[in-house]
């Protein structure tokens, strides 16, 4: 199963994680004011992520492949890490379609800020 994770950047915005069980970041997002903006955009990548012409394949410079995965409004939702090739793109894509609409989310947002104030003292 796939879970989403919200936490802060040291900046204090928010971003989320797609995560596979195991915590390995298969997209992500960042630059949220705030975590209701970052609840919405979990919300349409479950309902966008059930449709393929949502997933647009691409590569780096360097030949490697990711996806962005774009809402109706062709805003981009996430943008997955790098695979060395086109199949482990398509696996996880596949996943990600199993998976992301009954993830779970985890929000570790708050926990970020108390680390902030502590470290600050």
């Amino acid at each position: 199963m796939g879970k989403f994770v919200i936490s802060k950047n040291t900046n204090g915005e928010f971003k989320y994680e797609f995560r596979t069980n195991n915590d390995e970041i298969i997209f992500e997002k960042s630059g949220y004011r705030n975590k209701a903006m970052c609840l919405n955009v979990i919300e349409s990548i479950k309902n966008n992520s059930q449709d393929d012409s949502k997933f647009y394949r691409k590569r780096t410079t360097d030949n490697e492949c990711y996806f962005n995965l774009k809402s109706a409004n062709g805003k981009i939702l996430g943008t997955s890490k790098t695979y060395a090739n086109r199949a482990t793109r398509e696996d996880i894509i596949q996943f990600v379609k199993l998976t992301s609409v009954n993830a779970s989310i985890e929000d570790y947002s708050s926990k970020n800020i108390q680390l902030s104030s502590k470290m600050l003292s």
